[in-house]
């Protein structure tokens, strides 16, 4: 029996209800705490965390689910429970590296993976110039910290990538200018990796009239095969920002698969519902195999 806790903001999140339910199924203690409520003593000696008035006891893993919105806090919270001994499903460190979209871009093109054409700006001075760069319109235009599909634009003219750019630049906002890629037809897929390996992958398709496919702007799912191509990019993709479990978002584009994001806190729902595969039992599976109680096998930073 182990003693894991799930650090998540709603317990109720189907994602949560699946892992608590594994978990406790296979006889382990797991509980939910809500990083914001926990408080940290950084000491040298003897590093603890605090929850709700009481200092927590040690966990053997922590499963982090944190929200984007509370990255900065959440992952400090995390480091914490590494430095108490934790094993982490996904590390501290990993799950900064992929919330920075400009940052995991950066290292997935160094290390070869291939992605829409993009360029980051922040207040172009030469609009034209950004635009030419990423080859001209139809194109993207990302709100750096945007999520679930929100502050994306398709501009399909110059003219209207001009006009959405110029707006967001008032925003005093991050923006990543992308390639649109025509062919994928509003569909993506979504490959969830677990350790080395592709253990689901669902195709997502766009609602008529839109191009973003993400679950939450009402796209639709249907379970994918995926090419050893897309498979070995995908694992290749979690590997260079460091995660054990990952969502990784892929284009079929005539040149081949790109990564388009990857995602450090994959839902559950709905993969586990369009695959019919048991995504939690794996990732309880990935702890029990990994975790060895009071003992992490990579280092916290």
């Amino acid at each position: 029996m182990m003693k894991m806790a799930i650090l998540s903001r709603d317990g109720s999140l189907y994602s949560c209800r699946r892992l608590r339910e594994v978990a406790e199924q296979r006889g382990h203690f797991i509980q939910i705490i809500d990083p914001l409520s926990c408080y940290m003593n950084i000491n040298p000696a003897s590093p603890a965390v605090h929850y709700r008035g009481e200092p927590l006891g040690h966990f053997d893993a922590v499963i982090p689910r944190i929200g984007t919105a509370i990255t900065f806090y959440g992952t400090a919270v995390l480091r914490q429970f590494e430095m108490c001994g934790s094993y982490s499903l996904n590390e501290s460190v990993a799950i900064s590296r992929a919330r920075d979209k400009l940052r995991s871009l950066q290292l997935l093109a160094r290390e070869g993976i291939d992605m829409p054409v993009t360029g980051f700006a922040s207040s172009p001075d030469d609009t034209s110039d950004l635009i030419a760069m990423v080859g001209g319109a139809p194109l993207v235009v990302k709100l750096v910290e945007g999520t679930q599909g929100i502050g994306v634009v398709l501009a399909e003219t110059r003219q209207a990538a001009e006009s959405v750019i110029d707006a967001f630049r008032g925003l005093n906002a991050h923006i990543l200018v992308q390639e649109f890629i025509k062919e994928a037809q509003g569909r993506d897929i979504r490959c969830l990796v677990i350790g080395n390996e592709v253990v689901a992958a669902i195709e997502r398709e766009a609602k008529e009239g839109d191009f973003r496919s993400n679950l939450h702007r009402g796209g639709k799912a249907h379970p994918v095969a995926i090419t050893d191509q897309e498979r070995e990019i995908a694992v290749k993709a979690a590997a260079t920002l460091g995660l054990d479990v990952a969502g990784v978002d892929i284009l079929r584009a005539a040149r081949g698969p790109l990564v388009m994001e990857v995602n450090a806190s994959p839902g559950l729902e709905g993969i586990e519902t369009t695959s019919g595969l048991n995504i939690a039992g794996m990732m309880i599976d990935w702890i029990e195999k990994h975790a060895v109680a009071g003992h992490h096998p990579k280092t916290a930073g």
